[in-house]
């Protein structure tokens, strides 16, 4: 084979890597027990080298888990130990500091063995629903109170499933059968890898994949240091400030363009919170270079070698480099904000590149449905978990529109309500667009949702909410107007917290407005017939269009007379 053949058939190679890992992640999709899996996409699938560099990602899947989990497998090979990996292991763990950032993600890492050699490994991780404790929430004030820990270890050895740990998981969740559903998934996507690797090995006559991973991390490597080189050699920071939990919290960063790689320096950042939003620096870590990467080299596939010029770092025991035995349950509420803190400092270094703030983080929350108590309560009615997750508008980017009710940067799917509502006696009685919730500018800023939740007669629950915005809305770029905030009250107007678990009575409902995301540019340069088709299509009322855009009452009362007539604008 000529070395320009060898390099053609290594691009094959790599084309059919990536097809395997995401063939694992829908493998996955298919088998999960978990709603958050099967209908929001909240996974990771790669493959990696016998050294536990990441090879290729599935393109399902959240760029919290796959990032994050592009280090773990190398703890896995460390802490199992190479003489003690043998064919049909498969190995678990939900560490926050070694896994995906909070005990609610279980990782599985499965060694892939061809002709009687380790040639790899398979990883997954996967959100679930429940892991004990407190449950999904901000509550606890330790990692100890947010549930069951399983440090790394074999769930099956030698093609064995180790019974004792999975009855200690049984005894220790609200959802065992899921939970452990949840698990056998894990291990099924990986074996699904494993087979379709070897299957290439064959056909490609491969003993091992050290010329395939050379080939992939050699090029990546180079290729993002070109996009790198190639941008201002400079430094600039960004700050951004959430709502916190009972405090407001800062993020800082200084971002340094500096040759062959980009440093992101997160000293002056708050401190630890009390509450479960702190985050560990593998997540923080995951979405700085993810913000990053989307920037200057998106179409570079993601692996260990186009992560590394990203280096990132954080002063200990800041709220996002969290150390043990900080609670980090709702992490993802900083790490989900990290990408526009970055994007504040880039903006300054390459005007006109990135999009302006958007919602930053899922709009979360649980619901734990029980008998109703403050009267007799009718048979049917029992115990339940009900996780949802849901989005509201991303940031608009300099040419175009945010967009609607889609999480940026989690890249987590909505649910749907029937998805929703057949996971427990939960009633989704509204869930529709928020108009004029997307800022002002030459683009739009995304729109948020609203939704209504209540429960079915006989039941009362508490919502754990998980929400952000609500005193800090996403603000706009060079001229673009601020999204709208977050809401939560009672349908009977008592107001709610933006976070933390609060109960609901029998009958009662919570009405929720998710956020919007920012505009871009001045409102004035937004063309006429794009404000005449927000307009027509219901995204802003006659009073946005008068008062932000300056459309004229004649020609509102043009698009409002076309509507009635049926046209299309």
């Amino acid at each position: 084979m000529t070395q320009e053949h060898s390099k053609v058939a290594y691009q094959v190679m790599w084309n059919r890597l990536i097809s395997v890992v995401e063939e694992q992640a829908q493998a996955l999709v298919r088998t999960a027990f978990s709603t958050s899996v099967r209908e929001a996409g909240d996974l990771s699938a790669g493959v990696y080298d016998v050294d536990g560099r990441m090879l290729a990602q599935a393109v399902t899947g959240t760029p919290g888990h796959v990032n994050a989990m592009a280090d773990a497998v190398a703890h896995f090979i460390r802490r199992i130990g190479r003489d003690n990996i043998h064919d049909g292991d498969v190995y678990i763990t939900n560490d926050p500091w070694e896994g995906t950032g909070h005990l609610h993600d279980i990782t599985m890492v499965t060694p892939s063995f061809h002709r009687g050699a380790l040639v790899g490994f398979f990883a997954c991780t996967a959100h679930i629903v429940d892991i004990g404790g407190r449950g999904f929430g901000a509550d606890a004030h330790s990692v100890y109170e947010e549930g069951l820990y399983i440090p790394i270890m074999k769930f099956t050895d030698r093609g064995t499933v180790d019974e004792t740990l999975t009855r200690i998981i049984r005894g220790n969740v609200r959802e065992p059968d899921q939970l452990i559903g949840d698990i056998y998934a894990l291990a099924t996507c990986n074996e699904i890898g494993h087979r379709r690797l070897v299957d290439m090995m064959e056909e490609f006559a491969l003993d091992d994949l050290n010329g395939i991973a050379a080939f992939i991390l050699d090029n990546s490597r180079r290729a993002t240091i070109e996009r790198i080189a190639a941008l201002p050699q400079q430094s600039a920071t960004g700050e951004m400030t959430m709502d916190g939990f009972d405090r407001p919290i800062t993020l800082k960063v200084k971002v340094s363009v500096e040759g062959d790689r980009i440093v992101s320096d997160f000293t002056g950042s708050s401190g630890l919170d009390k509450k479960g939003i702190n985050c560990p620096l593998v997540y923080a870590k995951a979405y700085a270079c993810y913000a990053l990467k989307v920037a200057i080299a998106p179409e570079i596939p993601n692996n260990a070698a186009s992560l590394a010029p990203f280096e990132i770092f954080a002063p200990e025991n800041t709220i996002v480099n969290a150390l043990h035995p900080a609670p980090v349950a709702l992490r993802h509420i900083v790490g989900h904000f990290v990408p526009d803190a970055v994007f504040n400092a880039f903006d300054k270094i390459v005007p006109g590149l990135v999009p302006a703030e958007g919602a930053g983080c899922l709009c979360n929350f649980q619901v734990s449905l029980r008998p109703r108590t403050d009267a007799p309560a009718p048979a049917h009615a029992r115990r339940s978990e009900v996780l949802t997750f849901n989005s509201g508008g991303s940031g608009a980017r300099p040419e175009h529109d945010g967009l609607n009710a889609t999480a940026f940067p989690s890249g987590v799917m909505t649910m749907p309500i029937e998805a929703t509502e057949h996971a427990g006696p939960v009633i989704i009685w509204r869930k529709e667009l928020r108009p004029d919730s997307g800022g002002a500018g030459k683009t739009r800023g995304g729109l948020g949702q609203y939704m209504e939740v209540g429960a079915q007669e006989g039941h009362e629950f508490d919502i754990q909410a998980m929400f952000d915005r609500v005193d800090h809305p996403a603000r706009g770029r060079r001229g673009g107007g601020a999204g709208a905030p977050t809401t939560i009250v009672q349908d009977d107007g008592t107001a709610m917290n933006g976070k933390g678990k609060q109960f609901v009575a029998h009958g009662r409902c919570v009405v929720m407005a998710f956020p919007g995301g920012a505009g871009y540019g001045d409102p004035s340069e937004r063309p006429v017939d794009l404000v005449k088709r927000d307009l027509a299509r219901g995204y802003i009322s006659a009073e946005t269009a008068a008062k932000a855009y300056n459309l004229s009452t004649a020609e509102i009362a043009e698009v409002e007379a076309a509507v009635a007539r049926g046209e299309a604008l």
